[in-house]
């Protein structure tokens, strides 16, 4: 194996100051070398591997290379067993039948494609199709196999196989032979132990946004470098104000990390990386300043003296204590702690307030009896698998909310996955109940026959809950596709009244728990670009860590530039590659937190699900309600109910909501 590939390895595989050992690295040049893999390659194999069977993607040995090597070759043998199943099911549709031959007399396949008449192999012929389906029970979701599609990227349904196969997928697996159905996988605050859940006569949520909605209606594709970099100087300049406050440091120690000085001082600025391929590492670390206080000069950064106690990602903003003497480099000796927004908190009225509209109001029962948890259910799309628009997991999650009297189901997208192979290649039906042209049909039509009658059956059966639908990037229904993103526009939609659409990223308050959203998959980003010190290797700090820069850095999409989405988890669409994360960068101060920190943030994530309390903070990652081939997670908060004291009642100061302390959180399998 070339030098080259020796060091490629190490970059996409090693630790930072620590390079593979010897028999890993022949592990992974025995793979690459038996399988005709690139490192590149090997490495999201890899990635995708881990993802699977939800481990740290450091967690790297013989063992674990031996197993993904089996997983591979496991995924090679099944893809051949499916390439041999295709052969047999093939048969010629004009000329002379064989009986001793099946594949239309080609014995060893040479002539695949190149003779008339010849089908090429994996590929199935219209009408070898046609009597495959008439064969089935007609389902609204196949891909057709007997009307020609008029899209050129029009693939079978037993191509579709292929196609997920080679992203290195799971095995299919039916929605109703899913493994442990309604399995609790995770819960926080084991004590808390919820009542029996009892219908609501009337709704028991108020709520209150925060972020200004309108604002994200702006005009996309129309972003300006000079606002862009405005921006992105405005959040260093922001930050050295928040610091210098917090640590009530003076202005005159404050300066530039790019001049050179024998003096030490404070710089503040951005994580930046000096190459612009490749992950970030200790030697391609640098700062970049803002033009008001470094011109915006770039400068290299020396961690020696940090001893491997230190962990970055791009585009986080940083302060600094130490010294440019030589004018190449500025030698960091302290990293200095950002501060954080002040915890939510509200009046003993306000409070009191939502007390009564949780017990139902003034005459609903005695004002002394404590009035049942709010009970609140968290999903987040994709809502079907890949080889199907049935959308069963979505009705699934729907009948869980009905039968339990929840109080506010929350979903955020996708919901009609623009990656989604049939969304994609446009080749399925529409439910036979839906009286429309397909030649008029647009993807709201999809939208009003797939999703919204399982959240209107779900209204229907419990009239007191509150839906909040939160959009993504990869929603195809999405007029708005840059994030910060607008509203779904409602119209033609068939939603309820009690279905409610709101922005992307959003902050709203839910009775007093302040709730942070987002359906941008930041978690899975931060943790694979950032630069983790050598001396902190613990796996379990992954998720606090991660959820932690969100909060510290006071935005739902703190990384810049975004990750390339050559390098995100693969997709079920034909070239595998994601949408990615459309970032407008001049609307970027849309995403922001406002005014103090959320109770709970939501993050839906390709990461393993969980629930965390960071910084005060309930980080959920409810997992998707879906994965690609078979069946995902949601989460359920069980919030109960603020105790007042009796000498905080009628007081004048603002009591802190501590939904931290009060709230359960179960992550269950659908």
């Amino acid at each position: 194996m070339a030098e080259a590939d020796f060091h490629e390895l190490n970059e996409l595989f090693g630790m930072p100051n620590k390079e593979l050992e010897p028999d890993v690295v022949s592990e992974l040049q025995s793979i690459m070398r038996i399988h005709s893999l690139s490192a590149q390659d090997l490495y999201f194999k890899w990635e995708s591997y881990s993802i699977k069977m939800e481990m740290d993607g450091n967690t790297l040995s013989l063992e674990t290379l031996r197993a993904l090597k089996q997983d591979i070759q496991d995924d090679l043998e099944r893809s051949n067993r499916t390439h041999h199943a295709h052969i047999k099911t093939e048969k010629r549709s004009t000329g002379t039948p064989r009986t001793a031959i099946k594949n239309g007399g080609d014995v060893y396949g040479m002539l695949e494609g190149m003779v008339p008449n010849t089908p090429a192999t994996g590929k199935l012929s219209k009408s070898a199709a046609k009597r495959r389906h008439q064969l089935e029970t007609p389902s609204m979701t196949r891909v057709k196999g007997n009307i020609p599609s008029s899209s050129p990227d029009y693939k079978s349904s037993m191509r579709l196989e292929n196609q997920l196969d080679a992203v290195n997928a799971t095995p299919a697996t039916s929605f109703h032979d899913r493994a442990r159905p309604g399995e609790v996988i995770e819960i926080l605050n084991d004590d808390l132990k919820p009542p029996e859940p009892a219908p609501h006569a009337e709704a028991r949520i108020k709520l209150t946004a925060t972020s200004d909605l309108k604002k994200l209606g702006y005009k996309t594709l129309a972003m300006k470098t000079s606002e862009a970099s405005e921006i992105l100087d405005d959040r260093i300049d922001e930050f050295l104000a928040y610091l210098r406050e917090y640590k009530n440091i003076d202005e005159n120690e404050f300066g530039s990390a790019a001049s050179q000085s024998t003096t030490e001082i404070v710089a503040v600025g951005r994580i930046a990386s000096d190459s612009s391929e490749g992950k970030l590492n200790e030697a391609s670390l640098i700062l970049e300043t803002s033009r008001r206080t470094g011109a915006g000069r770039r400068i290299h950064l020396n961690m020696q003296q940090l001893g491997g106690h230190y962990h970055f990602f791009p585009g986080q903003i940083v302060a600094f204590r130490g010294i440019n003497s030589s004018g190449n480099e500025f030698a960091v000796k302290e990293v200095l702690e950002m501060p954080l927004l002040p915890s939510a908190a509200s009046t003993p009225e306000v409070l009191e307030a939502h007390l009564e509209r949780l017990r139902g109001g003034p005459d609903a029962m005695d004002s002394d009896d404590e009035p049942p948890p709010l009970n609140v259910i968290f999903g987040s799309g994709p809502y079907t698998a890949d080889d199907n628009l049935d959308f069963e997991p979505l009705h699934a999650l729907c009948s869980q909310a009905a039968d339990t009297h929840a109080d506010a189901l929350v979903l955020t997208g996708p919901f009609i996955d623009v990656d989604h192979p049939l969304i994609a290649t446009g080749d399925f039906d529409l439910p036979e109940e839906a009286s429309v042209d397909p030649d008029t049909a647009t993807m709201s039509t999809v939208f009003k026959y797939m999703i919204s009658p399982a959240l209107n059956r779900l209204v229907a059966l419990n009239s007191s809950i509150t839906i909040l639908l939160i959009p993504s990037v990869r929603d195809v229904i999405a007029k708005h596709v840059s994030w910060p993103q607008d509203l779904l526009p409602r119209k033609d939609l068939g939603l309820h009244k009690n279905a409610r659409i709101i922005g992307n990223p959003m902050t709203l308050a839910m009775n007093e728990m302040v709730l942070g959203i987002s359906s941008q998959d930041i978690l899975w980003d931060l943790r694979h670009e950032e630069l983790v010190g050598a001396q902190l290797t613990d796996p379990n700090e992954v998720v606090s860590r991660t959820s932690k820069y969100v909060i510290e850095q006071r935005h739902y999409f703190p990384i810049f530039p975004p990750v390339d989405r050559q390098k995100l988890p693969k997709v079920g669409a034909a070239d595998g590659l994601p949408t990615g994360a459309m970032l407008d960068t001049s609307y970027l101060k849309l995403g922001e937190m406002v005014n103090v920190r959320p109770d709970v943030m939501i993050l839906p994530s390709a990461l393993p699900p969980f629930a965390r309390v960071v910084e005060s903070v309930l980080v959920i990652n409810p997992g998707y309600l879906s994965k690609r081939r078979g069946a995902g997670t949601y989460a359920r908060l069980t919030l109960f109910p603020l105790k007042l004291e009796d000498e905080e009642v009628g007081s004048e100061g603002r009591i802190g909501h501590q939904v931290f302390k009060r709230a359960r959180v179960e992550i269950t399998k659908i």
